[in-house]
């Protein structure tokens, strides 16, 4: 199967390739994904504020079945798929999110752009999808940081925006 993902799932992609969602190997399972809409930790424990998740509407994607995620004529990845399911989206809204209103622009998201199905599995890397400025790795980025300092950082959920970067 060949998935064109959006934006926000290419983002995921090559963070999940980077190692920036470490311990993360892939795309949550559905255990994953109820155990993080529930208790913001994956089912090893592990902290997540919101589910990584890859979404479909295609109903002939089985668990087994290899998927090669694209992004604007890239091939990014190969998924393989483990779990398959239909989200509870109303309470992953409410518990990631605190509203379920569509006013809230991510809630928006999950109920409107988001597809039926959710994908998990182990995902196997090709290359990054082009960007107009380079985002650095969790490697690059401690590489770089001085030596015998404390260092408190915070990493968006996706590489930044435009935006973001000029503000920068």
């Amino acid at each position: 199967h060949i998935h064109e993902c959006s934006e926000r799932n290419a983002c995921d992609t090559e963070l999940l390739m980077i190692g920036a969602f470490s311990p993360l190997e892939g795309f949550m399972s559905e255990i994953d994904y109820q155990s993080v809409i529930k208790n913001h930790r994956d089912s090893k424990g592990f902290l997540f504020g919101l589910p990584i998740v890859l979404d479909t509407n295609n109903n002939n994607i089985n668990i087994g079945d290899k998927v090669l995620i694209t992004y604007k004529g890239q091939n990014l990845a190969v998924l393989d798929v483990n779990s398959k399911w239909e989200p509870d989206k109303y309470s992953e809204a409410k518990f990631c999110y605190g509203t379920t209103s569509l006013e809230h622009p991510a809630v928006k998201m999950i109920f409107h752009e988001r597809g039926q199905f959710y994908l998990g599995g182990r995902v196997y890397g090709f290359e990054a999808p082009v960007r107009e400025f380079p985002c650095k790795s969790p490697r690059e980025v401690r590489d770089s940081l001085p030596a015998n300092f404390d260092i408190v950082a915070f990493q968006c959920r996706n590489p930044i925006h435009r935006a973001h970067y000029e503000l920068f």
